[in-house]
């Protein structure tokens, strides 16, 4: 079910006017169900109900990554890629092709993300050097104007502590207009990035895309170029309203570079994402004064995003439950099923339900079960390294 490809009509309302009207005229081909029709042949309608309102579930990885990213990244401890170092280097890559002036609720993607971005970059710690990098916003999406736009990738803000009027100016340079270069976008910021070592340096990106690559380039064999480099960089990855096609890219750029990827549909939800990296670079402005506590406060913190997951999963689940229910009496109103077939169709797709609470309850007693061990272990080396100075 994580695995599943989110379906044309995924969590949307089938019963609206002009959803009602797009799935009448996805099915008005469709043979109408024989009356002799054989188990294989209902299973087959089922298939293609499925294949229309499956929904996009989360999946629990991405949400482990996050802990992975918040509760490991302290200071002073462990030796892994999350550990935060001397210095720290936030770079935000934006999508500003032609897709981006696609309107969400009234508002541009792009005036979502950059709103967002301003938010996010007038809270870092000043210490923070913070840079933006920008793609596609140049020439238009046309055939004539690809070669223009592909080249362009440009570092509208480097690597300086946040200045709001700087950083606005900075922002107000460009609009959505072109292709996508994501692969040199990447390519461009880690040579920007050479000179912070991992070493010294953590080095964290986050790359906001609404769709894939359109220049010919391979953005997840140049993440794993990247992230393998002395840099060594974080790489988290917004897919913002991106489609299921877009989404298994940018998953994969994530997942090469050892990253968290995120899907955000409105402005909100990128505002959230943007307030969780806040909360990361606060933790690496004050670490250790209260750490024992402070982890115990992350183990409720991951019980409450356990909470909103596992809610977040049930709805998505009764969303595509009511879906399928909604598209059979569709095709029985357009006399593609009988009103036998489609209550025989509804009884032997209830198992699907049935599977996805199933996997509800599973995904949510690992991880409570991760955040507990998770936490003790984080403590456990708290003790270890520190019993003295937090004690004394």
């Amino acid at each position: 079910m994580i695995n599943q490809p989110a379906g044309k009509f995924a969590d949307q309302e089938v019963l609206s006017d002009e959803v009602e009207l797009l799935v009448k005229k996805e099915i008005q081909d469709l043979p109408p169900l024989r009356e002799d029709a054989s188990k294989k042949d209902f299973s087959d309608y089922l298939k293609y109900v499925y294949s229309l309102v499956s929904t996009d579930f989360d999946d629990p990885q991405d949400l482990l990554n996050k802990w992975q990213f918040s509760m490991s990244g302290h200071p002073q401890l462990s030796n892994g890629r999350y550990q935060f170092k001397k210095n720290y280097n936030v770079e935000i890559i934006l999508d500003s092709s032609g897709s981006m002036a696609n309107k969400i609720g009234g508002v541009s993607r792009m005036d979502l993300a950059k709103q967002a971005i301003k938010d996010f970059l007038a809270d870092v710690p000043k210490e923070a050097k913070v840079s933006l990098r920008v793609y596609g916003h140049k020439g238009t999406g046309s055939e004539k104007d690809k070669s223009k736009s592909c080249a362009s990738v440009e570092q509208v803000y480097g690597f300086e502590s946040y200045e709001e009027k700087k950083l606005n100016q900075a922002l107000n340079q460009f609009t959505p207009s072109g292709w996508t270069p994501i692969a040199d976008a990447l390519q461009q910021s880690q040579q920007s990035f050479q000179s912070f070592d991992a070493k010294t340096n953590t080095n964290l990106i986050y790359l906001v895309s609404d769709g894939i690559e359109t220049c010919d380039g391979d953005p997840v064999a140049v993440a794993k170029t990247f992230v393998d480099s002395n840099v060594s960089p974080i790489i988290n990855v917004i897919g913002f309203d991106a489609d299921q096609k877009a989404q298994q890219q940018l998953k994969e750029i994530a997942n090469k570079a050892n990253g968290i990827y995120t899907t955000v549909n409105n402005g909100e939800q990128l505002k959230a994402k943007f307030d969780r990296a806040q909360e990361v670079l606060e933790e690496w402005d004050r670490w250790k004064k209260d750490a024992l506590s402070d982890a115990d406060a992350k183990r409720v913190d991951n019980s409450f995003e356990i909470l909103e997951f596992t809610n977040d999963w049930s709805m998505k689940k009764t969303r595509q439950k009511l879906n399928i229910s909604y598209v059979l009496n569709i095709m029985k109103n357009e006399g593609k099923l009988t009103l036998k077939q489609r209550d025989y169709i509804k009884d032997i797709c209830k198992p699907i339900s049935e599977l996805a609470d199933e996997a509800r309850n599973q995904i949510e007693a690992d991880l409570k079960k991760v955040n507990v061990e998770n936490t003790e272990a984080l403590k456990e080396e708290i003790n270890n390294k520190y019993h003295t100075s937090v004690d004394g």
